[in-house]
């Protein structure tokens, strides 16, 4: 679950929950970043915001080597990314690993697959690693949370993200 401190803020904390025989049990919080201009009921590729609802996660990929998800993961170059980001902190690195969400995606398809089920005008969100600063629209973690979350992962469990601002969560 990722929880935005208000609608237009780019600072999330994020927690994995996880299912047990007595019920869901939360880990700890990890501290995010989601898009600079916030969140959005209605997400559109270029906003800077982040959308909100509950996504399915089927697909993982990056730059660096599988760290054990059970996910399907693709390694490639394409994850390659240059340049610095809307506080000017680079970016080198922050696709090392993703896990793509189902928003606006094909569940099953590699995240560098950019087929977009309701258009290209509607962009797409992974979770990702954090680079410093606010995304274009994704949700970043830190390198080490990335690896435990993609660690987790597995297509047996049936794992969404849960994200939004606190006061849309609470609806």
């Amino acid at each position: 679950m990722v929880t935005g401190r208000a609608a237009d803020s780019p600072a999330s904390s994020a927690v994995l929950y996880r299912r047990t025989a007595d019920g869901w049990r939360a880990g700890r919080t990890w501290a995010a970043h989601n898009a600079l201009h916030g969140w959005s009921g209605h997400h559109l590729a270029g906003d800077l915001r982040t959308p909100v609802g509950v996504f399915t996660l089927s697909d993982a990929g990056g730059l660096l080597k599988d760290p054990g998800t059970r996910v399907p993961y693709t390694r490639s170059g394409g994850f390659a990314v240059s340049g610095t980001g809307s506080e000017e902190e680079p970016l080198a690195g922050s696709f090392d690993y993703v896990v793509a969400t189902d928003c606006n995606r094909e569940r099953g398809t590699r995240p560098l697959d950019w087929t977009r089920l309701v258009g290209a005008a509607r962009g797409g969100v992974w979770l990702h690693v954090d680079h410093g600063g606010p995304t274009h629209g994704c949700v970043s973690l830190s390198e080490d949370h990335m690896r435990a979350l993609l660690r987790a992962l597995g297509p047996a469990l049936h794992p969404v993200v849960v994200m939004g601002d606190a006061a849309a969560l609470g609806r």
